[in-house]
């Protein structure tokens, strides 16, 4: 038996989620990519690392304080992590402002779109509409705070720009500090005069340059923006909070008083500038960040959004519609005819409202059981709850209220349900309920029959134009009478004594993986097929990990999709040689969650809400389903195909950890999201099926 415990057999985590940020940013840098869709990407790079930072950083920050000293899969300390993640970081963050500075932003003056990074840079003209613009927008807003010995340093809030500037009565030596907050609720991208093609400046600058106005009779000898970053993770005692909902909220109040983990300032601040705010802030010197350009990359996404530029970006892709679901048709007729598979966003999200639409009108359902994730702002899920609720249905809704920075949403949503009548659950006591199921209860000729939606992502139609997910709606007998056993676990009844097709965590879906990893390796070592294709987020689940590893030892192929975080190495001689690792990064975020297990040529398909991780795997309640059908098992493997056949987005794992490009020296390219919107379109012409459309052949075991 070979021992898989050595660290050099693993990834740190941290580092390859930095990795993964990495090979975003190889998006921004990727000339095949039109230049406002680079913008987008170091965009999402630098929202990804503040995320990152809030959580990741922070949680291991916290492990430092407790004195938590147990080594990662990968044999690290906490504090190696740390230093390795500031190392890699400081790089990260210098190649995102190189990528902007010498290569975009130039890119975008030869296209005539002019972004002013600096106001000494204005024309006259142009000095003189945005002196005029700060002072009737801007100056009326703006709460400029000074420092000193009868007024204490101010609470700087998380992720605000502010404006830190030395100070002092003028005739006077003295040094005072100040600073302002760049108001959030002003677009931060000012378009001003320009005698060719468009230009913007920063708000900071436009307040950066009138300083001087915001503190009359006093001399202001510099002025630089910072930012800062706060430990952002909640620490909830569930055991204790009375009331689960008002724990939350006040938890949330105080992430603005959570340690400053990270503190970005310009590079060229004044030292005794600099001085002050790491004092006052008690920053360490490793966590501040000297940024060669604007603070806050996250800025590009609203130049993304701005009106014009169609030239520089790709054509916006609208969702097809569902063949199987025509407009106006009675769904649950169309679910009674065949399990329907969607796969967004390439095919519209609207069949999974319009079903709760449905369900919340019609006189025959009894009941509609859901959970509830994260939704959009305006959801028109909630809507249709409420509705129902008002229409006499039994509404119950698990509003999930430990969501990561959608607590505050899920509160609202939560008050406006019950006020609405439906009975609403905040969650399981220690756990996060990340399931995505929909149970509706109708009265029909034959007796009462329940329709479920399955899915791999969340109940929210925004995020459905931007995020790939399966999605299952079926009328099975077995999976309903699952689902009802779901949500009376979920509602506190009991567990139930067996399942008939779904599989959910923290209690049974770990072991149920490594039971169908295992088969595939016994099936190798007997000479039978095996085959192994599993599309996650991320994988750093060590059991599941080294049962990989003994499969492929056995001589099972496997084939993993990984978008983020992957712990494993593929390709080291004797241990996992007969692994391949590829992550695509692409126009939308890889979030589906899909299986294939060969079983000997019995193939069989599943989908799901789990990743491959210890939280995913033990501390959340997640649901994985079969594809039962035929025809949608083809559809699925077809994906699954489709995606390990990508040689222009793919990037492949080496068996150092680290990633590089498919070098395609001949042949068709392949982009699988692509070749999905394609797929979308050719369904929707041929009003068919696609198994009548095209030939599906299973994937061959090893």
């Amino acid at each position: 038996m070979k021992d898989f415990e050595s660290k050099d057999l693993y990834v740190n985590r941290e580092l390859s989620w930095l990795m993964f940020d990495e090979r975003v940013l190889g998006e921004a840098t990727d000339t095949s990519n039109p230049l406002m869709e680079r913008l987008k990407f170091l965009s999402i790079t630098a929202s990804n690392l503040d995320e990152f930072f809030m959580v990741r950083v922070a949680s291991l920050i916290d492990m430092q304080h407790a004195g938590y000293n147990k080594k990662d899969i990968a044999g690290m300390s906490v504090d190696e992590q740390l230093a390795a993640i500031s190392d890699k970081t400081h790089e990260l963050v210098d190649n995102q402002y190189f990528v902007l500075m010498h290569t975009l932003l130039p890119l975008m003056e030869a296209e005539g779109i002019h972004v002013i990074t600096k106001h000494e840079e204005l024309t006259g003209t142009q000095a003189e509409f945005v002196d005029r613009y700060f002072e009737e927008e801007v100056y009326p807003v703006l709460t400029p705070m000074a420092v000193d010995s009868s007024r204490p340093f101010p609470l700087v809030r998380n992720r605000t720009l502010n404006i830190g500037a030395l100070i002092g009565k003028k005739g006077e030596d003295s040094r005072d500090f100040a600073t302002v907050q760049v108001p959030a609720g002003l677009d931060r991208i000012v378009e001003i005069p320009s005698e060719a093609g468009r230009s913007f400046i920063l708000l900071e600058e436009v307040i950066e340059r009138n300083m001087s106005k915001l503190f009359l009779n006093y001399d202001v000898f510099c002025a630089y923006p910072y930012r800062i970053m706060r430990n952002a993770d909640l620490t909830i005692d569930e055991d204790e909070a009375a009331d689960l909902l008002k724990e939350i909220e006040k938890q949330i109040k105080r992430r603005q008083w959570g340690e400053v983990i990270r503190l970005e300032v310009a590079d060229d601040i004044d030292p005794g500038l600099m001085e002050i705010l790491k004092m006052e802030l008690s920053v360490r010197s490793d966590s501040i960040y000297r940024i060669a350009g604007p603070i806050d990359l996250t800025f590009l996404m609203k130049m993304y959004g701005l009106g014009g530029f169609v030239n520089l970006k790709k054509k916006v892709y609208l969702p097809k519609p569902v063949p199987e679901i025509n407009d106006g048709a009675d769904i649950f007729e169309a679910i009674r005819n065949h399990d329907i598979l969607m796969h967004h966003p390439y095919q519209t999200f609207d069949p999974v409202i319009d079903f709760v639409k449905s369900a919340a009108s019609d006189p025959e359902v009894l009941a509609i059981k859901q959970t509830l994730y994260r939704v959009s702002g305006n959801s028109p899920i909630i809507a249709a709850l409420e509705q129902a609720a008002e229409n006499g249905k039994q509404v119950t809704v698990l509003v999930e209220l430990k969501a990561r920075f959608d607590e505050e949403h899920n509160i609202l949503w939560a008050r406006r349900l019950e006020q609405a009548g439906c009975h609403v659950i905040y969650g399981l006591v220690g756990l996060k309920t990340h399931c995505k199921i929909t149970l509706v209860v109708r009265r029909e000729e034959d007796g009462i029959r329940r329709y479920v939606h399955l899915g791999t992502g969340n109940y929210n139609d925004s995020t459905a134009k931007l995020y790939t997910d399966v999605g299952l709606l079926t009328c099975s007998e077995q999976i309903g009478e699952d689902a009802t056993a779901v949500f009376n676990m979920l509602s506190g009844y009991s567990e139930p004594l067996y399942w008939n097709r779904l599989c959910l965590a923290p209690l049974w879906l770990k072991d149920r993986f490594i039971h169908l990893i295992e088969r595939e390796e016994k099936n190798a070592l007997a000479g039978k097929r095996s085959y192994i294709v599993a599309k996650v987020n991320s994988i750093c689940d060590r059991e599941v990990i080294q049962a990989l590893y003994r499969a492929s030892c056995a001589g099972v192929k496997i084939d993993l999709i990984v978008r983020g975080i992957c712990c494993l190495k593929p390709g080291i001689k004797g241990v996992s040689e007969n692994i391949t690792v590829r992550s695509i990064v692409g126009d939308f975020l890889e979030h589906s969650r899909i299986f294939y297990f060969d079983n000997a040529g019995n193939y069989e398909v599943y989908c799901g809400s789990s990743d491959w991780m210890p939280r995913n795997l033990l501390r959340r309640v997640e649901i994985m389903f079969p594809i039962l059908d035929e025809g949608l098992k083809k559809k699925v493997i077809y994906i699954l195909e489709t995606l390990l056949a990508d040689n222009v987005k793919a990037r492949v794992e080496l068996s150092d950890g680290t990633y590089e490009r498919i070098e395609r020296t001949g042949g068709e390219a392949v982009c699988a999201q692509e070749t999905f919107c394609e797929w979308a379109k050719s369904l929707v012409k041929e009003s068919d099926t696609v198994e009548n459309s095209r030939v599906f052949i299973p994937i061959e075991g090893a």
